[in-house]
């Protein structure tokens, strides 16, 4: 063998490897590639949320026992998603997005119906809706156009805020104030079914209801004579701090995301003065 066949045979010999290594990465990308993240088992019960919800909402005038019950397993599935993701290894940006809308537009349906069921709280409801959604979109978006798109929006520096850092990465805290959050809402809900009690037959009642269910006057009839308020004014007063303190944790939420997004359009603005 000469010195060119030698040589070109241990070149081949230290290429050998590299090629197999290649030729195993590109079969993982091949197998990554064929999988369907909106088939994932968290996502899956994202969806499954999502129907329960449609089903709650479908109850919720007149039905105010079906609608909780349905309402809060709904809820209770959004803490399952996430271990379920994390014990199969399928954390997802679609999915992260997925249980993020569905808790707003969940809550969302809830306070709509509140501000039409105590219209005197109309307005309080409103700028609550009003805050949660932006708080969570500025949040969100400051995170993706400033963090980078490979950062969680549970990813919070404590140097900016130790509050939000605190509320994103202990699971006990996170967990607890978002349950009772929806627990106060839920409660009240259950309160605008506590009227005196109505004269109106029970007959008379279940005809109204069948006939025109999602009347006023369903309405008004299911509300005379469903629920009582004992236990629905205790959930109240069990819930109302930590609801308030959510509502604080949303507020600094907002601040804190319209302040990083204004350190970056004012060092953009300083880029592009040195470059002019």
């Amino acid at each position: 063998m000469d010195h060119y066949s030698l040589r070109q045979r241990v070149i081949d010999m230290q290429r050998e490897p590299s090629e197999a290594t290649a030729g195993r990465a590109a079969e993982d990308v091949t197998n990554t590639s064929r999988e369907n993240v909106f088939l994932f088992v968290p996502n899956l019960i994202g969806y499954a949320r999502i129907i329960l919800t449609v089903v709650s909402l479908y109850f919720m005038p007149v039905h105010p026992r079906r609608c909780s019950a349905i309402y809060v397993v709904s809820c209770l599935l959004d803490a399952l998603d996430g271990w379920v993701a994390r014990v199969f290894n399928q954390g997802t940006k679609f999915g992260a997005v997925l249980d993020m809308v569905t808790d707003r537009c969940t809550t969302t349906c809830l306070l709509i119906f509140l501000a039409t069921a105590m219209p005197k709280w109309a307005m309080l409801f409103q700028l609550l809706i009003s805050l949660d959604l932006a708080s969570h979109y500025m949040h969100m978006y400051a995170t993706l156009s400033m963090g980078g798109s490979g950062q969680s929006h549970k990813q919070v520096d404590a140097k900016r805020s130790w509050l939000l850092h605190l509320y994103y990465t202990n699971k006990v805290i996170l967990f607890t104030l978002c349950a009772m959050n929806e627990l106060f809402f839920v409660a009240l809900y259950l309160l605008a079914f506590t009227e005196e009690e109505s004269h109106v037959s029970g007959d008379r009642m279940k005809t109204v209801i069948q006939s025109e269910p999602w009347s006023a006057g369903a309405m008004e009839i299911a509300r005379a004579n469903k629920i009582q308020s004992s236990i629905p004014t205790a959930l109240v007063g069990l819930s109302v701090l930590p609801m308030l303190i959510k509502q604080y944790i949303n507020v600094q939420q907002l601040f804190v995301a319209s302040q990083w997004l204004a350190e970056g359009d004012t060092a953009e603005r300083a880029r592009q003065s040195i470059t002019e």
